[in-house]
């Protein structure tokens, strides 16, 4: 079994996953619009044929998924957080600056008596992110 996260956006699916194929060094595997998807039935609005049905990208061995809720159907995460590891303190630094600029950083990046560094933020897409670079013990 493998688990892995599934991103919903309010019409930002596409420059959220942009943006984390940069930050994160993904590579974008799949992407497909309402627009593209065949046969839909019942036909769908006008206003969701250029948002993200579905992407996946894919970071090393890990999977990220995501897509645009239908027009009036997008709720704003609540209660989860996509949670990065690093072993390499400097890298999970960047990363978290990253993520952070043009969102709202809930933890700054510091040492924590359980990691080199740890920081919390909600990206300008509104996905909350935890970033950890644990201590060697």
């Amino acid at each position: 079994m493998k688990l892995n996260p599934y991103l919903n956006f309010d019409g930002q699916c596409r420059a959220a996953f942009q943006h984390y194929e940069k930050v994160l060094g993904g590579k974008i595997a799949f992407i497909m619009t309402w627009g593209e998807m065949p046969n839909p039935d019942p036909p769908l609005p006008p206003e969701t044929k250029d948002l993200i049905m579905h992407v996946t990208m894919t970071v090393g061995d890990q999977t990220l998924q995501g897509a645009d809720s239908p027009p009036g159907r997008y709720q704003a995460p609540h209660g989860i957080v996509v949670a990065l590891h690093y072993k390499d303190k400097a890298e999970g630094e960047k990363v978290f600056k990253a993520l952070a600029d043009g969102g709202k950083t809930t933890m700054d990046f510091q040492e924590t008596f359980w990691a080199d560094g740890f920081g919390m933020c909600v990206d300008k897409f509104g996905i909350p992110w935890m970033v950890n670079c644990e201590k060697e013990r």
